[in-house]
């Protein structure tokens, strides 16, 4: 399968908070006052294109706190008429996680141990896509560890200003290879990338 990326990201690089100001934390709720900057910007075109990239994934892979995130909203939905519910109750999830033991959404397998061998494995297996949503932290430790095929990045038109920016001021350095582009009636607009190693510098200031 290929390992794809999606991320809500604003122009300044933050992926915290996207949906709402109250994000779940090891139980407790912690409130980003500058939460739920991506939501207002979903047009109907935006929110087909989200439908429709669900659809193509096989299965789902996750951190932790995204997964719980998700159990608690999605995993509690019944109608399988809305894409995103069915592909998400119906199909595999694996959770990236030491800690957690005794998952209750259906389908779930805890990935633990030796991670990058677990995600290569399933890497291997048969079919389309192993797709990730949101789980910044896991996304960042995927492009570090050369383990994501495709990255699509869902880029609103807001200056956050503050926040978890999925990409950190220290990390590696990687190129990316444009792939698709194009943009949606209300500013976002889409690029998905292909890691294609470490990106050239140049020598000279000619």
């Amino acid at each position: 399968m290929k390992l794809t990326t999606n991320t809500q990201i604003s122009v300044d690089g933050v992926v915290q908070g996207n949906g709402g100001p109250d994000e779940n934390r090891g139980g407790r709720l912690f409130h980003f006052a500058r939460g739920g900057w991506a939501r207002p910007l979903f047009d109907d075109e935006a929110l087909a294109f989200v439908g429709e990239f669900y659809q193509r994934g096989d299965a789902f892979l996750f951190g932790r706190r995204t997964y719980e995130l998700f159990a608690d909203y999605w995993g509690v939905k019944e109608d399988l008429t809305d894409p995103i519910v069915k592909a998400l109750n119906t199909r595999p999830k694996y959770v990236a996680s030491n800690t957690l033991t005794n998952p209750q959404w259906a389908h779930t397998t805890v990935l633990s141990g030796d991670l990058p061998a677990a995600i290569r494995e399933l890497k291997a297996k048969p079919g389309g896509e192993l797709q990730v949503h949101g789980s910044g932290a896991l996304t960042q430790w995927l492009l570090a560890n050369n383990l994501v095929d495709e990255m699509a990045l869902l880029i609103c038109p807001v200056i956050v200003g503050q926040g978890t920016r999925l990409f950190p001021d220290t990390g590696p350095d990687i190129a990316l290879d444009l792939i698709e582009s194009r943009a949606f009636p209300k500013g976002i607009t889409l690029q998905i990338y292909r890691p294609a190693g470490r990106p050239q510098y140049a020598t000279t200031t000619d």
